[in-house]
């Protein structure tokens, strides 16, 4: 019966008006929150995840280790936001610890639950920012975007407050189920908004939604990373409240398989990799990351992953995580061996030799060695390395984005050593990669008659601002996220020092520019509310690292293959 009513809704929410449905009535039953350890998804290795039933699909190639260098896996612990609500202001993870909190959490966690947006009486997510400075301007900042909300939602997590979180999940899942489209072009089933707004229908003195699928945004590009990122959030709910019943609905789970329709569907491709546009994610303008971006490929492996460990094994979601797990063998190998640079690494491509045809081509790209930019010879160390930013035919985009390399590293699609090697660069480029406020979006700027080709002259994205090596202060939840994984606390202390001289002082800036991000952003709204949750995360992680749980993945260990008798074997 609960599952013929979830159908109903669903094919209903793409009608002419899907705002009928209240969040209360998408479940028949309230939120299970359990304070018990439970054996969630995430416990099961992919060698328990029976696909065929049987046991007969293979899960081999996947020997993963631990990260840490002994620490204990905090993939395995169970975040103990669940079950706690704190009504001060500062997080349940604070109250919970001897040491006296920072006098910024309380600050920011008033500013952030400013930033909350309602929707017929109910939390639904966060506005982008409060600025009243803005001279009446708020342009979309007053929406909810998806990728946005991520860190509110870890935050409101790791709070005990999960309420908003489901919400959140539920809603943009009916706005799903819209027909989407651009001009005259029907957009893919499963795409999920970039953002969307709620407004007070005059007419029936009701709220109601407007989403934004791409056709308002800056170059009318579809985000790719907000399906991603619902996936991910997803994970981190089931983790944190211990709640599975959510992601076993038939809504979420038809929600799952639509998202991963839409990028495992075949094509023309070669490589495992998503083709992308300019545009289509957290850099959201035109900045020379069409192609093969690396922020696009880290959350397209990680939410594979999380699929994989959400979906269940029923008719339609065998087959979905058959062709997972055949694309996270094929991705992971693809980005390890293609995407990594280091020393030696940069040192064989220096010496490359182009025009090489046949299987036995050692340059498979045919990347000319004449297109390394001089700055990397002095910017690589000897000790470090990190995933380029673009790989595709005879072109390698060198430069370093910081969200892609993090979620590598906390997706477990960076190796032990690799990853060991990304938190090493960061140390030996301290200023060059988070200088005064963490932390570059990406390194370095372009400029002059690059920057002219490249960004099609863009005035917001000049050098060492915005997007062209801004420093942007919500990627401080990712880098210290990354920094406990891999058991380097002393970065993630030092970068978060950083944020707390200057944020609260600042107004919560949407980011800062210059080459050391000293200088609050030209165009930056204040009370950024990602920059705000960031802090809050970030925050909360290192006082409490179990919380690291929802959002980090573990490598999977090797399964021992199950011994079978012949069919000729007789006693």
């Amino acid at each position: 019966m609960e599952a013929a009513a979830m159908r109903k809704a669903s094919s209903q929410a793409s009608l002419a008006d899907p705002d009928d449905f209240d969040l209360t009535r998408l479940l028949n039953h309230k939120p299970r929150i359990n304070v018990e350890r439970q054996r969630s998804f995430d416990d099961r290795s992919l060698g328990e995840l029976s696909i065929a039933g049987a046991g007969t699909a293979s899960r081999g190639g996947w020997g993963w280790g631990y990260y840490g260098g002994g620490m204990e896996s905090y993939e395995s612990m169970y975040s103990p936001g669940g079950g706690l609500r704190s009504y001060s202001g500062t997080p349940a993870s604070s109250t919970r610890l001897s040491f006296e909190p920072h006098p910024l959490i309380g600050e920011a966690w008033d500013a952030l639950r400013r930033s909350i947006v309602s929707f017929r009486g109910q939390p639904i997510g966060t506005i982008a920012a409060v600025d009243h400075s803005a001279d009446g301007e708020v342009l979309n900042y007053d929406q909810v975007f998806v990728r946005d909300f991520v860190p509110s939602a870890l935050a409101f997590l790791m709070n005990g407050e999960p309420e908003i979180v489901r919400n959140f999940l539920l809603k943009t899942l009916v706005l799903q189920g819209w027909e989407k489209r651009i001009d005259r072009f029907k957009l893919g089933e499963g795409a999920m908004p970039a953002s969307f707004k709620v407004l007070k229908d005059p007419r029936r003195g009701v709220d109601k939604l407007v989403a934004d699928f791409g056709e308002s945004a800056i170059g009318r590009v579809a985000p790719v990373d907000s399906g991603f990122w619902w996936i991910i959030i997803l994970r981190a709910y089931t983790k944190s409240t211990g709640d599975m019943t959510l992601a076993e609905t038939p809504m979420c789970q038809k929600g799952i398989r639509l998202i991963m329709n839409q990028c495992l569907a075949e094509g023309f491709d070669t490589f495992p990799t998503l083709l992308c546009a300019d545009g289509c994610c957290m850099i959201d303008r035109r900045m020379g990351v069409y192609g093969y971006p690396i922020e696009i490929q880290a959350l397209f492996f990680m939410a594979l992953r999380c699929a994989l460990l959400m979906l269940k094994p029923d008719a339609e979601g065998k087959e979905m995580m058959e062709r997972i797990v055949t694309r996270l063998t094929a991705l992971s190998y693809h980005m390890r061996s293609y995407f990594w640079l280091d020393f030696q690494q940069l040192n064989d491509i220096y010496r490359f030799k182009t025009e090489e045809y046949s299987h036995t081509a050692v340059n498979k790209f045919n990347v000319n060695p004449e297109s390394i930019p001089d700055w990397l010879f002095d910017f690589m160390p000897t000790r470090g390395g990190y995933f380029v930013g673009n790989v595709s035919p005879a072109r390698m985009d060198f430069r370093w984005f910081a969200l892609g390399n993090c979620v590598a590293i906390l997706a477990s699609l960076a190796t032990p050593d690799q990853a060991a090697a990304i938190m090493d660069l960061i140390e030996e480029r301290w200023e060059d990669l988070v200088g005064e406020m963490p932390v570059k979006i990406c390194y370095p700027a372009i400029e002059g008659h690059e920057w002219q080709i490249v960004t099609g002259c863009d005035p917001k994205n000049t050098r060492w601002s915005y997007h062209n090596g801004g420093s942007w202060p919500v990627l401080l939840w990712l880098l210290t996220a990354a920094c406990i994984k891999t058991g380097r606390l002393k970065i993630a202390r030092r970068a978060i020092d950083l944020a707390e001289a200057r944020l609260a002082r600042d107004g919560w800036p949407e980011y800062y520019d210059g080459k050391l991000g000293r200088y609050i952003g030209k165009q930056a709204r204040k009370f950024q509310t990602w920059s705000i949750a960031g802090y809050l995360v970030a925050k909360m992680m290192l006082e409490d690292p179990s919380h690291l749980g929802m959002i980090s993945l573990e490598e999977e260990k090797p399964t021992k293959p199950v011994l079978r008798r012949s069919a000729s074997w007789t006693v």
